[in-house]
């Protein structure tokens, strides 16, 4: 009897702690996209912070800078940080990109902002939904779509010097395809991380940043391909 009573409630357990995972991920994640936003509008409604990030190279090119050694420096030191310091790191990466982010505010009308917003949540959360739900493996699209990113981003390095505008829309397009099958293999990613059973609370505490750092940047990346494709610019 009571091995089947073990048996009867290890599962409902176990889910328990999988949907207590999934939420803690996208609760940091949607922490992440708020501050973004907070601090790229506080940034564009100050003359001063928004002069200073468009005309300084040096201080933009830095926050750049930043931004990287911030993403590729979590990602390789994760498993020595405890939770609270990853988190850290990730709200700090949230808020430097929201300054750089800032710019957009002076680039696009603040309609098109918004539509292109709900547009990006709307897609985000229905593949976020389908790599939740789904029974078929996505490691090979996510492999797929990340050998994508990595031609994206060449591409976009060498239309930098070639100001070619079919390159320019064929990369915008392909960027919003890339991402999109991005956040269904890391939706599923981080479902499956959920699921495991060995994972002690201060893993789940870091799995649960990191898995809340990709979905910050598929959903970041994805808006801004679509802003270059539905974006109004201000006259």
């Amino acid at each position: 009897m009571s091995y089947l009573q073990n048996s009867t409630f290890a599962l409902p357990e176990q889910q328990l702690k999988q949907q207590a995972f999934i939420t803690r991920v996208y609760g940091w994640m949607a922490g992440g996209l708020a501050l973004t936003a907070l601090v790229a509008a506080y940034v564009a409604s100050s003359r001063t912070l928004i002069e200073a990030v468009v005309t300084n190279r040096l201080i933009f090119y830095g926050l750049i800078g930043a931004e990287l050694i911030l993403v590729f420096g979590l990602s390789a030191a994760v498993n020595r940080l405890t939770p609270a310091m990853a988190l850290g790191g990730f709200l700090l990466y949230a808020a430097i990109n929201g300054v750089t982010l800032s710019v957009i505010f002076l680039v696009y009308t603040a309609e098109s902002l918004a539509s292109t917003f709900f547009i990006t949540a709307a897609m985000f959360g229905s593949m976020a939904l389908f790599g939740t739900v789904t029974k078929r493996d996505l490691t090979a699209v996510g492999s797929f779509m990340f050998m994508g990113l990595i031609g994206i981003i060449i591409a976009s390095f060498v239309n930098f010097f070639l100001h070619s505008e079919a390159v320019y829309w064929i990369t915008s397009y392909f960027g919003v395809f890339i991402f999109i099958g991005l956040t269904a293999y890391d939706a599923q990613k981080i479902k499956r991380i959920g699921a495991d059973a060995t994972l002690s609370a201060e893993d789940s505490g870091r799995a649960s940043v990191m898995g809340a750092l990709a979905l910050y940047l598929d959903f970041i990346n994805m808006f801004l391909f679509l802003l270059r494709i539905f974006g109004r610019r201000r006259d």
